[in-house]
């Protein structure tokens, strides 16, 4: 991490909101109520962490990445 306030102090948190906003955003002006927007960006969200695919994961959605990840085994194989 790099020092508090510098350009590199949040780059990953700004990269998301920066996506979040653009792609929930497309073009809209805004909701007509509350609840509605509130479902928007849940909807936004589920799709980023269930379809959506990263290049950092191997083209894979962060939960197919994560169950891949716990279905391997961790034990180790015993001595012969």
């Amino acid at each position: 991490m790099s020092a508090v306030g510098s350009s590199a102090d949040n780059a990953a948190a700004e990269s998301f909101n920066a996506s979040f906003k653009r792609e929930t955003l497309k073009g809209r002006k805004g909701w007509s109520n509350e609840p509605e927007a509130r479902l928007d960006a849940f909807r936004r969200l589920s799709r980023y962490n269930t379809r959506r695919r990263h290049s950092r994961l191997g083209q894979r959605s962060p939960i197919t990445f994560e169950n891949a990840l716990h279905s391997t085994s961790t034990t180790l194989t015993r001595a012969a």
